[in-house]
C-alpha cells in the first residue's frame, strides 16, 4: 500500500507493565511448512525451570529458551534482535500480554507499506477475453472511499482491525470474522491477508497479534480515541491470535514491497478474548461471513465491496471506510492465479479487509481481501479465494 507514513508518530519502548499476569503460554499452529499437528495451551503456574517446553506445550524445536520466554513475559523481549527472531519464528507462538495493546499503542500502529509500481503492470490488449486465468483488464477508474456508516455494530458487524508487532514495529491491518462449518454460530476465525501476519520469504510470524472487531464503532475523531471510553473504542474487546495459517506461496515468494506473492496473499487466525469469558467471536459481534471459495469469473459478478481502516494519509486509520465496484482481473505472475481488482482510494491499514458480495441467501459473502494497491491509491487487488485459500481456511477450522 501507500508508502506514505503518518506525521508526528510515537514509538514508546515496549513497557515492563505490559505483564502476562502468570506464564500461560499457548501453543499455537505450527507454519504449514512443519506439517505437524496443532498443540494445546497449557497454562502453568510452576516456574519455568522446574519444566521443559513440551510441559508448557511448546515445540521442542522452538529457537527460543524458557528464559527467553519469561524475560518476554517479564517485558525484556524489546530488546530481542527482532530481525533474527523474525526469521527463525517458523513456530506461530502468541501469548496474550493484558493490557499491551492500549490506546497510546494501538495510535502507534503503522499500516505495511504493499505499494507497488504501476509500471509492474502490463495490460492486456485482449481485456475482453472471457477467460480470466492470465489477463490484466485496463486500469480501473478511481472510486472514491466512503465513510462506512456508524455505528459498525450495526453496519458492518463482522469487520474490524489487526494490530501486531514486527521488526519494524507495531502494524495494523484489517480483517473479518468469517463463519466456520465446524462450530455453527460460534465462530472464533478471522481472515485478513498474510502479509499481515507473516513476514514472507525468508521470514516468520509476527508478535503480538490481535484481532479487535468494531473498531471505535461511532467513528470518533482519531484525537478524541485515547480520553474515550474503553467501550467506545473496543466494543467487544480485544481477541489475540492463538492460531495462524497463510499460504505456502506467501510464505516462500512474499515480499514486503511490490506484488511477489500477492495473488495468494491470504492468512486465518483462530482468536480467543483477552479477558476470557464463554462467548465466541461470533456471539459477541453478532455477525460471521462465509467464505466463498468458488472463483467466479470477473464476467458473471456484480459488484463486490471491500472494507478497511485505510490509516496512510489523507486518512488515519481511525475510521472504517469501503468501496464498491464490480471488478476487474490483474495478472502480475503468470504462474498464479489472476487477481480481483476494483477502483478505490484506500490506502495502507486497510490491507487485509475482507471484500464481500451478497450470496444467493442475501448475507454477506467473503470472495477476497485487500493484497496491494499503487503508490497513487487508485485502486486495490486482491487473490481470488481458491483451493490453496481452502487449504488455509480447513487447517484453522478443523
Amino acid at each position: 500500500m501507500s508508502s506514505m507514513r503518518k506525521a508526528a508518530r510515537r514509538h514508546p519502548a515496549l513497557a515492563a507493565a505490559a505483564v502476562v499476569a502468570a506464564l500461560a503460554v499457548t501453543a499455537t499452529a505450527c507454519g504449514p511448512e512443519d506439517g505437524g499437528a496443532d498443540a494445546d495451551a497449557k497454562p502453568s503456574a510452576y516456574p519455568t525451570a522446574e519444566l521443559g517446553k513440551e510441559d508448557l506445550g511448546l515445540p521442542k524445536d522452538l529457537p527460543i529458551s524458557l528464559d527467553d520466554l519469561k524475560k518476554w513475559k517479564d517485558g525484556g523481549w524489546e530488546n530481542w534482535d527482532r530481525e533474527r527472531w523474525l526469521s527463525d519464528a517458523k513456530d506461530f507462538l502468541n501469548p496474550i500480554i493484558k493490557d499491551l495493546w492500549d490506546p497510546d499503542r494501538m495510535e502507534d500502529a503503522e499500516e505495511p507499506d504493499r505499494g507497488i509500481d504501476e509500471d509492474e503492470i502490463e495490460e492486456d490488449e485482449g481485456g475482453g477475453s472471457q477467460e480470466d486465468e492470465g489477463v490484466t483488464d485496463p486500469t480501473p477508474a478511481k472510486v472514491q472511499a466512503k465513510p462506512v456508516q456508524t455505528p459498525y455494530t450495526q453496519s458492518a458487524k463482522a469487520h474490524g482491525k489487526i494490530f501486531m508487532d514486527t521488526p519494524k514495529g507495531q502494524m495494523v491491518c484489517s480483517a473479518t470474522v468469517v463463519k466456520d462449518p465446524k462450530k455453527p454460530g460460534k465462530s472464533n476465525l478471522v481472515a485478513t491477508a498474510g502479509h499481515c501476519v507473516h513476514g514472507g520469504k525468508g521470514k516468520g510470524w509476527f508478535r503480538n497479534v490481535v484481532f479487535v472487531p468494531g473498531y471505535n464503532y461511532k467513528g470518533l475523531p482519531s484525537s478524541q480515541l485515547e480520553s474515550a471510553p474503553k467501550s467506545d473504542v473496543l466494543p467487544h474487546g480485544i481477541w489475540w491470535a492463538s492460531k495462524a495459517r497463510t499460504t505456502d506461496h506467501w510464505r516462500t515468494d512474499g515480499q514486503e514491497r511490490g506484488g511477489k506473492g500477492a495473488q495468494q496473499d491470504f492468512a486465518m487466525l483462530e482468536v480467543r478474548p483477552e479477558d476470557g469469558g464463554g462467548k465466541s467471536l461470533e456471539e459477541s459481534v453478532g455477525d460471521a461471513v462465509k467464505v466463498s471459495f468458488s472463483t467466479p469469473k470477473v464476467s458473471s459478478m456484480g459488484d463486490l465491496t471491500a472494507r478497511g481502516y485505510p490509516a496512510a494519509p489523507p486518512f488515519d486509520g481511525s475510521k472504517m471506510y469501503g468501496c464498491t465496484e464490480a471488478p476487474s482481473r490483474l495478472t502480475i505472475n503468470q504462474d498464479q492465479p489472476t487477481m480481483y481488482r476494483i477502483g478505490c482510494t484506500m490506502t495502507g491499514g486497510s490491507s487485509g479487509g475482507g471484500w464481500v458480495a451478497k450470496g444467493s441467501g442475501g448475507e454477506d459473502e467473503l470472495y477476497s481481501v485487500t493484497s496491494i494497491g499503487p503508490v497513487t491509491a487508485t485502486w486495490l487487488a486482491g487473490p481470488r479465494l481458491g483451493q490453496n485459500a481452502k487449504g488455509v481456511f480447513d487447517a484453522i477450522s478443523k
